[in-house]
């Protein structure tokens, strides 16, 4: 066995080469630039492999860092290198999958080494929204290496093997005094739970491999490329439902097992898993068509949406919208999350970048209110005012400003306040006044009569209601866009 290969299976890591062997269709890789060192001709192909292949028949470019040629470390040659691959796959409009593995900016090229680091990032800028990057983190991804990955659209990592980081351990300890280990810094459930910098984490590389191949699979190699339309003779027969929905409007339930239900069997392919649970993101195909999924999570917070929950769904729909995607939203939410704490961390300025995305995007928007959305939350979660072309309500589904208890407490606050010394009284009044206010108020009538509401389906109508609208909708809309270099999303 060759030496480095070995030194890498004794960190249970495969070799740059190997990866691209578990990347590839079989005997499909071509190296492009295998040539290259660097200026003084110390390091083989200057520790980065790159090139192109076949990933399920479709072309994609990569490049893979080599961890045993002077710890992958990035000089100007092999920034150079990796930035010229993402540059030739906007050329031929295919994906690019970067294979991360390395300590950083290489030292001993002082400030040619950080041009290295920089020419990789000015690509992967160029690159974004026009095909789709993913990152794969397999090892160490130190300081201005790591910002690569993190301008590319989905990173995925490995437990135990994964660590992304601005400034290791050492160098923490010598500045601030706080002691960490690389895993407790920057490992995968760090980055994938907390920070929100992972979308994916798996337990081997081999399952990694394969979950990168599997959304290359669902996606479109470029923004322009073709999309296969939903084929509604995929439909079949009738799915056998089964309820999901309590009766109770107020117990919580786990929204993944209506989505499923709604989608091709096998297809959801979830992003962010750990992260900012009270909201679920991921693709799935709907007869044939891929499509993003976007929906409150009442297992999580009841579904109110946070600072970390808008900022997770606002850049899935602008992922989605980039390639005209589909955005399929599935509405159960009491509104944004209150408290000191979100409002300090800036709740309105994160809540107004889901407002943002789904104002500007133009791909198809189809929403469905489950069972409640309520005031500027009913807005943000692709309600027609943002543009949405078809938008249904289930049977029962509560659309209002807020819930029927405090709106009572509002609306009424001068009949209560009169009988508050006669408790019989004052609950008689209030009970009467919240129903009064539900009937009235809290439900999907309002919302049909101003045509903000398309129609009242049964859960089980959902699946065929999105595959009739899939075949009849165009995948990007024309829009009276008014003319400006681009717009200032609320970052």
């Amino acid at each position: 066995m060759d030496y480095n290969i070995q030194m890498q299976h004794e960190k249970k890591k495969y070799h740059a080469i190997e990866r691209l062997k578990l990347l590839f269709d079989r005997d499909t890789f071509f190296e492009i630039g295998g040539n290259r060192k660097d200026e003084k001709g110390r390091y083989e192909y200057d520790g980065v492999i790159t090139g192109r292949g076949l990933v399920n028949g479709k072309c994609v470019f990569s490049f893979s860092q080599d961890f045993t040629i002077h710890g992958g470390s990035i000089g100007l040659c092999h920034g150079e290198k990796i930035a010229h691959i993402i540059n030739m796959a906007i050329e031929n409009k295919c994906p690019v999958v970067g294979i991360y593995d390395s300590g950083g900016a290489r030292i001993n090229e002082g400030i040619k080494s950080l041009a290295g680091c920089g020419e990789m990032m000015y690509a992967n800028t160029r690159a974004s929204g026009y095909i789709p990057q993913l990152s794969m983190v397999l090892g160490p991804c130190a300081g201005a290496a790591s910002y690569s990955p993190a301008i590319s659209d989905f990173i995925f990592c490995v437990n135990s093997i994964s660590n992304m980081y601005i400034t290791g351990p050492k160098v923490i300890e010598k500045i601030t005094g706080e002691i960490c280990m690389a895993e407790e810094l920057g490992g995968a459930n760090v980055h994938s739970r907390v920070s929100g910098v992972a979308h994916v984490v798996c337990s081997s590389e081999k399952m990694c491999f394969q979950k990168v191949r599997s959304l290359i699979d669902m996606l479109p190699s470029w923004y322009g490329g073709s999309v296969k339309k939903a084929d509604i003779s995929l439909l079949g027969q009738p799915v056998d439902w089964k309820p999901v929905l309590p009766k109770e409007p107020q117990i919580p339930y786990d929204i993944k097992k209506l989505l499923l239900q709604c989608v091709d069997s096998s297809s959801f392919f979830e992003i962010h898993t750990d992260y900012a649970g009270s909201l679920v993101v991921g693709f799935a195909q709907i007869c044939g068509e891929t499509v993003g999924i976007i929906a409150n999570q009442p297992m999580n917070n009841g579904g109110a949406l946070d600072c970390d929950s808008s900022d997770k769904g606002a850049r899935f729909i602008r992922f989605c919208d980039s390639f005209n995607i589909p955005v399929i939203t599935f509405v159960d939410t009491p509104g944004y999350l209150p408290g000191l704490e979100q409002e300090h961390n800036g709740i309105i300025r994160h809540g107004a970048k889901l407002l943002f995305a789904y104002a500007e995007a133009t791909s198809i928007k189809i929403t469905i209110v489950v069972r409640k959305a309520y005031g500027g939350a009913y807005i943000a979660m692709g309600s027609k005012h943002l543009g949405a072309d078809y938008v249904y309500a289930l049977p029962g589904a509560e659309i209002a400003v807020m819930g029927a208890e405090g709106a009572t407490e509002i609306l009424y606050a001068k009949e209560l306040k009169e009988c508050k010394d006669d408790g019989e009284k004052y609950q008689y009044i209030f009970q009467n006044k919240m129903e009064e206010y539900k009937l009235k108020y809290m439900n999907a009538t309002q919302g049909l009569n101003c045509g903000y509401v398309d129609d009242v389906i049964r859960p089980e109508e959902i699946r065929h209601r999105i595959s009739y609208d899939l075949c009849s909708l165009q995948r990007e809309k024309e829009t009276n866009r008014i003319l400006k270099k681009h717009s200032n999303i609320p970052l």
